[in-house]
């Protein structure tokens, strides 16, 4: 009822965030269990860092390449019931996980995952927009957060759950998987509902950019250079900081994944402050915190002991995580008539980076040692400078609902 209400009255349609954001929390979640077992698939198979990485180039660069495409094909014809099918292309691919007997077949359930959340994100973070009802900061990181929240309790889930009960563990995941199918056909069914009434509005309001063609384009570009450097960082946060962390300082393993938890829940946390954030005071000021922001405590860390390590990446965690929301919002602010393309192309893009970031970065452990590759990551946010020459965008009142997202 309440989603229902806030289309009639151009309000936030909180229910159907929530939805859509606690489905976001279970496609995330059932991708963290996989890195999360690195550290196990590493031992049992006998992988190099640089197999470890090529897991997640596997699923990331499957996502990377797909996202874009579903983004297109669903700016042309939104497929709301999509979302359903994705989730059940990411059960398939943990199922296949669970009883994964050679590393082949843990690079085809990797590309699977993949898929399904190629499926997933374009057309989830359209609707989160469509739901927003003009407060489009606040939606994208609610949107987003729960991603986070679901990515963070996948160390919790090794720890606690398939570490001491075994690969095969994973399986019960496809519970979760199936209460997402569920819940992503009732936002399906919102979101027909809701195109159906606003289809006239769209057709009279076509929705343009706020500066010249040229402009946009060069600051979308732009928005990618920082999501690699954002991206190749958490790269090397997510897939090697329990490596790094028992490598450097002797601690056990789940030791290393409470540790990898609470920097993810940090993440989670920034996440969420980025995009009310960026709604007050603009996105360009939000990213300009985050990205540059991070740098001194990225330059800092390689060189303190544990608890500060572990203190440093909270922080880290926290403010590089602000961006992301502010940097999709603000892309779709500068092309409006294509929403599902540019969150197919930056979701994409991220995972592309995340993907090779993980592989490139395993491949210079093996070489050097994990201590060297936090060392180079740390100069990585120094290109938040490039926010410089990005476009300052009026700051709108917000409108009842962005005409962009139910085209």
């Amino acid at each position: 009822m309440q989603a229902k209400t806030a289309v009639a009255t151009g309000g936030t349609a909180l229910g159907i965030l929530a939805a859509i954001s606690l489905s976001h929390g279970i496609n995330d979640l059932l991708q963290a269990v996989s890195p999360a077992l690195y550290p196990v698939f590493k031992s049992d198979f006998g992988l190099s860092f640089a197999q470890v990485g090529i897991i997640t180039l596997c699923f990331q660069l499957t996502a990377s390449i797909l996202q874009p495409i579903v983004g297109a094909v669903t700016d042309r014809k939104p497929m709301p019931f999509s979302l359903p099918v994705g989730m059940a292309l990411t059960l398939c691919g943990i199922t296949l996980l669970s009883m994964a007997w050679s590393y082949p077949v843990i690079l085809a359930a990797a590309a699977m995952i993949g898929t399904g959340s190629a499926i997933f994100h374009p057309e989830s973070s359209r609707i989160a927009r469509m739901a927003s009802g003009g407060r489009h900061g606040f939606a994208q990181s609610l949107f987003q957060v729960g991603g986070n929240v679901g990515t963070s309790l996948g160390p919790l889930a090794a720890a606690y759950l398939i570490l001491p009960n075994g690969q095969r563990s994973i399986a019960w995941f496809g519970l979760v998987a199936l209460a997402g199918v569920a819940i992503l056909a009732n936002v399906g069914l919102w979101a027909r509902r809701t195109r159906r009434a606003q289809a006239a509005k769209a057709a009279a309001t076509p929705p343009a950019s706020p500066v010249p063609r040229d402009v946009a384009i060069r600051s979308i570009a732009l928005l990618g250079v920082l999501v690699f450097s954002k991206f190749l960082y958490t790269a090397s946060m997510s897939n090697y900081y329990t490596f790094y962390l028992i490598d450097t300082f002797h601690v056990d393993v789940r030791t290393a994944q409470l540790c990898l938890f609470a920097y993810l829940a940090a993440f989670a946390a920034g996440t969420f402050a980025g995009g009310p954030i960026g709604d007050r005071y603009g996105r360009k000021f939000v990213i300009w915190f985050s990205i540059l922001g991070a740098l001194p405590f990225t330059l800092l860390m390689p060189h303190v002991g544990f608890w500060a390590t572990v203190g440093l990446s909270l922080v880290i965690g926290f403010v590089l995580a602000s961006a992301f929301s502010s940097i999709v919002v603000f892309a779709m602010e500068l092309a409006p008539a294509h929403v599902g393309t540019i969150a197919g192309m930056f979701f994409g893009f991220a995972f592309g980076m995340g993907g090779i970031g993980a592989a490139s970065l395993g491949w210079l452990a093996d070489r050097t040692s994990i201590g060297f590759v936090y060392l180079v990551c740390s100069f990585l946010p120094a290109i938040g400078l490039l926010t410089w020459f990005l476009p300052t965008l009026p700051r709108k009142s917000p409108i009842a609902v962005d005409a962009a997202a139910s085209a």
